[in-house]
C-alpha cells in the first residue's frame, strides 16, 4: 500500500471501510446502498470523490458508528460511547416495525434476550443472554477489562472482546454490529492506525454460517474459548488473503493511471474514466457521458472518439443507436501509445548507420517504420482476444532492424499489459 502514495491509500481505506459497513449490516440481513455508504464515509473523511449521493439516516448512523470506532481507536470505550453508537444505528427508535429501547441497556420489560430460529411454535433457542438486571455489572466488568492496560496481545483481545460483548448482548438489537465495531476498534489499536486495508466483516459475511455455528458452540460450551480464538484468527488470516479482492478497484485505478501517465486527458475524460474504474453500472453511451460530464452530446462524442482512437476506450459489440463503450484492455492502450510514438519519431530514426541517407532512402525507411506502426495498431485491435507479448516481439525486432529503438518504458508497459 505504501507504493500507492497518500491519495490512493486514502481511496483504498475508503473502499475497505465501505465494504466493512455494508458487509457488517448484511450479516444481520440488512442491505445498504453502496453509493450512499461510500458518499457518507467520503464526506466524513473530507475526501473529494466528485458528486456525492445523499445518504438516509440509517446509512449515516452505521457509518458514524464505524468511523468513530476505527478513527477513534485510541479513545476509551464507555457506556455513553456505546449508547451513542446504538442511537446512531436506530435513529427512529425502531428496529424494523418494532419500537425498541435505544441508547440504553435492554430492560426486564423486553423479556429474556434469546437468539432463536425456526417457525413460531417450533422455535429453536440458540442462546439466552444474561438477565437485564445483570447488565450494569456485566458491562462494567467488560469495559474495565477492555480499557485496561495490562499486557495482552491486542489481536487476541479483539477476538475475546467480540465474543464477550455479543455474549452479554446488552442491547435489544444491534449487538452483532456493535460487537464487530468493538473488534475493529481493537484491531486498529493493535496496528496503531485508523487506515484499514482489509475487512473482517466482509470475511465473516462470506463465512456467516460458520460464524454463527462457532458462536453457538462457544456460548453453549464451557469456559474454554480456544476454538473461538482459532476460528477468529483463521478468519482474520483469510481476510488478509482477500484484501486485494476488495482493493482491486483501487489497484486497477492505480495501474491504469500509471500506464497512461504520458497521455493527456481533459477534465471530462478523467471524470468519466474514474467512474468506469470505480465500477460504473450499466453500459456507457454518449448520452450517459454527456449527463455525467454535464456537457453537450457533440462534445461527449468528441471526447469518446478521441479515447477510442487512442485505445483507451473500445466500442462494445452492439452498434447503431445503442453503441456503448468500455475501457479497453491495458494492452490496447499500451500498443496504441507505442504506435503513436513510432509515427511521431519515424523520420528521426530513418538512418542507416553512419552513412548519410539520400532523401529517397529516408522516405523509404520512414515508410517501412510507419508500416510497422500500422501492424502494431492491428495487433492492438485483437489484443483483447488474447494476443500475447510473443505476438509483439517480431514487430519490435523489425523496428530494431531499421535502427528504431523505442523507449524502454513503452516496451515495458506493453510487456506488463500483455503478461500471461
Amino acid at each position: 500500500m505504501e507504493t500507492l502514495g497518500f491519495k490512493l491509500r486514502a481511496e483504498a481505506a475508503l473502499e475497505t471501510l465501505t465494504e466493512e459497513v455494508i458487509k457488517s449490516s448484511e450479516i444481520e440481513g440488512e442491505v445498504l446502498d453502496k453509493d450512499q455508504v461510500r458518499s457518507s464515509i467520503a464526506r466524513r473523511l473530507g475526501m473529494d470523490i466528485g458528486a456525492l449521493t445523499p445518504a438516509d439516516r440509517n446509512v449515516e448512523g452505521v457509518v458514524e458508528m464505524m468511523l468513530d470506532a476505527t478513527q477513534g481507536w485510541a479513545n476509551l470505550v464507555s457506556p455513553e460511547r456505546l449508547f451513542g453508537w446504538h442511537a446512531a444505528l436506530f435513529p427512529t427508535g425502531h428496529s424494523g416495525m418494532s419500537k425498541i429501547t435505544v441508547a440504553s441497556w435492554r430492560t426486564t420489560e423486553s423479556g429474556p434476550m434469546q437468539i432463536v430460529s425456526g417457525p413460531i411454535g417450533r422455535e429453536r433457542v440458540h442462546y439466552e443472554a444474561p438477565a437485564a438486571d445483570r447488565l450494569p455489572s456485566e458491562t462494567a466488568r467488560f469495559l474495565e477489562w477492555f480499557n485496561g492496560a495490562e499486557p495482552a496481545d491486542l489481536v487476541l483481545k479483539a477476538a475475546i472482546a467480540h465474543l464477550w460483548f455479543v455474549t452479554i448482548h446488552p442491547f435489544e438489537d444491534g449487538n452483532g454490529r456493535i460487537a464487530r465495531a468493538i473488534a475493529d476498534l481493537m484491531l486498529a489499536r493493535s496496528e496503531s492506525s485508523a487506515q484499514r486495508f482489509y475487512s473482517m466483516s466482509a470475511q465473516i459475511r462470506h463465512e456467516r454460517k460458520a460464524y454463527y455455528d462457532i458462536l453457538e458452540r462457544t456460548q453453549k460450551g464451557d469456559l474454554d474459548i480456544t476454538p473461538w480464538l482459532d476460528w477468529f484468527l483463521d478468519c482474520l488470516d483469510r481476510a488478509f488473503d482477500r484484501a486485494d479482492t476488495i482493493l482491486s478497484t483501487v489497484l486497477k485505478k492505480a495501474n491504469f493511471w500509471e500506464q497512461h501517465r504520458r497521455q493527456s486527458f481533459n477534465d471530462r475524460q478523467r471524470l468519466v474514466i474514474n467512474k468506469l474504474l470505480d465500477g460504473f453500472e450499466g453500459k456507457l453511451t454518449s448520452s450517459k457521458w454527456a449527463t455525467l460530464a454535464k456537457t453537450s452530446a457533440d462534445t461527449a462524442l468528441r471526447d469518446i472518439t478521441n479515447l477510442v482512437e487512442r485505445g483507451v476506450l473500445s466500442r462494445d459489440a452492439s452498434g447503431g443507436r445503442s453503441t456503448s463503450y468500455s475501457l479497453a484492455s491495458p494492452a490496447v492502450g499500451a500498443l496504441r501509445e507505442l504506435s503513436d510514438y513510432v509515427r511521431r519519431h519515424s523520420g528521426m530514426f530513418a538512418q542507416d548507420g553512419p552513412r548519410s541517407m539520400t532523401p529517397d532512402e529516408v522516405a523509404e525507411q520512414k515508410h517501412r517504420i510507419e508500416n510497422v506502426a500500422d501492424r502494431i495498431d492491428a495487433l492492438a485491435e485483437r489484443a483483447t482476444d488474447g494476443a500475447s507479448f510473443g505476438d509483439f516481439e517480431p514487430l519490435l525486432r523489425e523496428l530494431h532492424h531499421y535502427g528504431f529503438y523505442p523507449e524502454n518504458e513503452l516496451v515495458s508497459a506493453i510487456a506488463f499489459a500483455m503478461r500471461t
